[in-house]
């Protein structure tokens, strides 16, 4: 064991697919300073959004014409959701830092964090009215969708196998090709 508390793993503990290893890749990243700055970012981020829908973004609403209202109310429900997913997955990943689940637990395909795509993608509609949608609202659009690419992006690193993960790039791959093939 190491001064950390860490369990030092044989090299045959450590293949790619041995939940062991990935389940000490979750705890430690549970017991993280970035864990927690990205929980308190996340978690204030969702009180904020709360509080900006159900006060002054609620005015705001009001007083957009009939198109801008519906991208409106298109655009705060994928924020809704899109800030669910991220306070859902932070929960999980907090539950493993407190003891209350078990680290191979939460490696769980059930627990990861879905694809943007899930919260459904702007129509042109909401495109358009994107654009005349309030600044308030905006801003918060902006900044959750960046959270989520940070936690997506965790999520991938610490639950996807490597080779799932880096699948190589089909035109990287024949250039590659060719350029081993002009070099014999």
């Amino acid at each position: 064991m190491t001064e950390s508390g860490v369990v030092p793993m044989t090299a045959g503990e450590i293949g790619a697919g041995d939940g062991r290893w990935r389940a000490g890749v979750v705890r430690d990243f549970a017991r993280s300073e970035l864990f927690e700055r990205t929980f308190q970012e996340g978690m204030e981020l969702v009180e904020e959004t709360a509080a900006y829908l159900d006060g002054v973004g609620r005015q705001e609403s009001k007083r957009l014409d009939r198109k801008v209202a519906l991208g409106y109310a298109s655009e705060s429900m994928r924020l809704t959701t899109r800030l669910m997913q991220v306070a859902s997955w932070l929960l999980v990943q907090r539950a493993v830092r407190e003891g209350e689940m078990d680290p191979a637990l939460a490696c769980d395909a059930r627990y990861r964090l879905a694809s943007e795509a899930a919260a459904g993608a702007p129509n042109e509609a909401d495109t358009r009215a994107r654009g005349r949608l309030p600044v308030g609202l905006t801003d918060l659009i902006g900044r959750s969708a960046r959270l989520y690419e940070r936690v997506m992006h965790l999520d991938r690193r610490m639950y996807l196998d490597p080779a799932e993960a880096e699948q190589p790039h089909p035109v990287l791959s024949q250039h590659e090709r060719l350029q081993a093939a002009f070099r014999s």
